[in-house]
């Protein structure tokens, strides 16, 4: 039986400054495409709500498996969002008040539109604080802004890793070891900007032999890598150059990933990533989540095409 074409669109930063040989989302549109499903992309600054109706100006575009020429660019057009089947939500965080807004927009779109992740649950369970609903699971961990407790967070702790509470990509991670005198300048550092609370954690020795990335697809466990920091870091993610390598499930590791996976299902949370630090649940990346074209490279698998059956399913449903 022929499959139904979808009109889908992508919500993504711009398609010219991503790295086309780690991105996730070229691989799923790529698929998408490869479904006959017909693909259009906007930047988050083109949403647009009017009396009623949600815009965007947005471009047809094809996907090529060249990371020299990965797309190209068609007609512009003012879509209708809600004449769309899918919306995907892939732009990176950070997840300020820019974001925040695209996902009120998106969700007056629900349910005749299925956005992927869903806007309430990207919104309602931000990365790094939807896993202290499972704490028992999580490392020794701080969220705050307030000097005096941080202090004691360390002076109970000593080796801490501080890190934005909504950032991203291993972006402003610091690791103070006990002794570090720099201790204060870097809380400074850190607040200069804003007043956002931060999140601290002990720092976890395991994170040296690397951390562990896992899939989830619609709540079920699609595949898991290992992510090993470059010499003389302590930050595995590939924008700083981390190597996948493959890895295996521990016994708490898909015991956490039972717990999460129901939670994941039940506010629409389709495709996440989950961040393991030997056996502690770190983070759940719901935003854009990242890791299917490194997984592709290690295991010839494909699970994209997973996250589009689940998708086509729930569109016809």
């Amino acid at each position: 039986m022929p499959r139904q074409s979808l009109k889908v669109a992508i919500q993504m930063d711009p398609i010219g400054a991503i790295n086309p040989r780690t991105d996730s989302t070229l691989v799923l549109g790529r698929q998408a495409q490869a479904r006959g499903h017909e693909l259009w992309y906007y930047t988050p600054d083109a949403l647009t709500y009017c009396d009623g109706d949600i815009t965007a100006t947005a471009r047809r575009v094809t996907f090529f498996d060249d990371e020299a020429h990965y797309y190209e660019l068609g007609e512009t057009a003012s879509l209708n969002l809600r004449e769309l089947d899918v919306v995907l939500l892939r732009q990176d965080p950070p997840f300020n008040m820019t974001y925040l807004s695209t996902t009120y927009l998106l969700e007056q779109l629900e349910p005749e539109v299925l956005v992927v992740n869903s806007p309430a649950g990207v919104r309602n369970l931000p990365e790094k604080i939807f896993p202290t609903l499972l704490r028992e699971f999580m490392p020794p961990t701080m969220i705050s802004a307030d000097l005096a407790q941080i202090e004691r967070f360390r002076a109970e702790h000593k080796d801490i890793i501080v890190k934005p509470l909504f950032g991203f990509g291993g972006r402003s991670v610091l690791r103070i070891a006990p002794g570090d005198e720099n201790f204060a300048a870097l809380l400074e550092m850190q607040f200069a900007g804003n007043k956002e609370p931060v999140m601290v954690q002990r720092f976890l020795p395991e994170v040296k032999t690397g951390d562990r990335r896992l899939i989830m697809v619609d709540g079920e466990i699609g595949g898991i890598m290992g992510r090993i920091p470059a010499e003389h870091e302590i930050r595995a993610n590939f924008r700083v150059g981390g190597t996948a390598v493959p890895a295996k499930l521990t016994p708490k590791q898909r015991e956490i990933c039972a717990i999460l996976g129901p939670l994941l299902k039940k506010h629409g949370l389709i495709f996440a990533g989950i961040d393991f630090i030997g056996d502690w649940l770190t983070e759940v990346n719901l935003t854009s989540p990242t890791g299917l074209a490194a997984m592709n490279r290690l295991y010839n698998n494909k699970l994209e095409a997973k996250i589009w059956d689940v998708i086509e399913a729930k569109v016809k449903a």
